[in-house]
């Protein structure tokens, strides 16, 4: 299906600017600068890709103010002028996705498996082998794919989108409009046991897992529930595939966090924070709202201020890295050299000024 440019900004915003023809004009999708055809529209949001701009073949260019006046004449086709180019292009494809996606006709397929006590909403629509239990709650317009699991008392919210395979154990509630993706797996026991003696003996998971609005969850991203209280997911979050989430974590509306990056259990990290892939978040701490956490980085204190906080060894060869090791164990013993030295520089500065 295609969209008039007209239609585009009219919805979206921006300044369309060009020939008189161009506001009329349909395109059928976005591309990238180089590969985009007179059918489509592009988007300029990083400066040093301008050559590729001033050569694209699309019909139209998002771009920013400061890329437009830069380009002058040199693209001749029609512009949408925004100051976020990549926001635009990301709202303007998820249009174009909702175009050429059929809606998932709503009802139970036969192969489901639905307690009588579990509430549906008439426009949700549920897949093939389908489990939910006595209590749960599936919202207007939210879709279950095959194969998922809904725990007894589960709520999820209205135009929620399982994927297939989730698992959504028994109390925990996702938000409206939520994205889960396939493996996913929300409310799982979390990792809690008491040494006794050399055995561990394990402690009873109660709370449950409160996932807010808008929230989109990665494949085999995985959610604790809480020991006693709630984990607790904010509005928003984003949250990439193969992420460990501990019992009683609590993030914060906006966060976003990069693949295999594992959070240990009680931490809370505040409000439009970003974590980079791989970062490790150690438990019972706390990151202030628009805290950046490298990829990479092993945070083991709490960070009371924003900004962007990097802890991690830069790659090198591993002869060299085996040096630079060895010179850092014997930093405490090169430590107490140097004081020595200090001590007796200073005692012969002394006697030299005596005499």
């Amino acid at each position: 299906m295609s969209i008039r440019l007209t239609e585009l900004v009219e919805r979206l915003g921006g300044e369309l600017t060009g020939d008189a023809g161009f506001a009329d004009l349909a395109v059928i999708g976005i591309a990238p600068l180089d590969a985009a055809t007179p059918s489509h529209i592009t988007f300029l949001s990083n400066s040093k890709f301008r050559n590729q701009a001033e050569h694209t073949q699309a019909a139209a260019l998002i771009l920013s103010p400061q890329d437009n006046a830069a380009l002058g004449p040199a693209y001749r086709g029609a512009r949408i002028v925004t100051a976020n180019p990549y926001a635009y292009f990301a709202h303007a494809a998820q249009w174009f996705a909702a175009l050429n996606t059929p809606p998932a006709a709503p009802g139970v397929h036969p192969s489901a498996v639905v307690d009588p006590a579990a509430r549906i909403a008439a426009g949700a629509s549920i897949g093939p082998l389908v489990v939910i239990e006595a209590g749960a709650e599936v919202g207007e317009g939210a879709r279950i794919d095959a194969g998922c699991f809904i725990g007894r008392d589960a709520v999820i919210g209205a135009a929620t989108h399982l994927y297939a395979r989730v698992t959504v154990q028994h109390a925990c509630r996702i938000g409206r409009r939520g994205i889960v993706h396939p493996g996913a797996v929300i409310g799982a026991d979390g990792f809690g046991f008491a040494n006794e003696s050399g055995a561990w003996v394990k402690i009873p998971q109660v709370g449950c897992v409160v996932i807010g609005d808008d929230v989109e969850i990665g494949a085999n991203t995985t959610i604790d529930r809480g020991a006693l209280a709630d984990t607790v997911i904010g509005n928003g979050v984003k949250l990439d595939n193969q992420i460990q989430i501990a019992h009683n974590c609590q993030i914060g509306d906006h966060t976003a966090i990069a693949a295999c990056a594992g959070i240990a259990g009680s931490a809370i990290i505040g409000k439009y924070c970003s974590i980079g892939g791989a970062a490790m978040i150690h438990g019972h701490i706390t990151i202030a709202d628009r805290v950046h956490v490298s990829a990479g980085t092993l945070a083991m204190r709490s960070i009371a201020e924003p900004g962007q906080y990097t802890g991690f060894y830069p790659i090198t060869k591993h002869g060299d890295w085996e040096k630079s090791a060895a010179l850092l164990r014997n930093l405490p013993a090169m430590r107490e050299k140097m004081r020595a030295m200090e001590k007796l520089i200073k005692s012969l500065t002394e006697e030299d000024t005596n005499e």
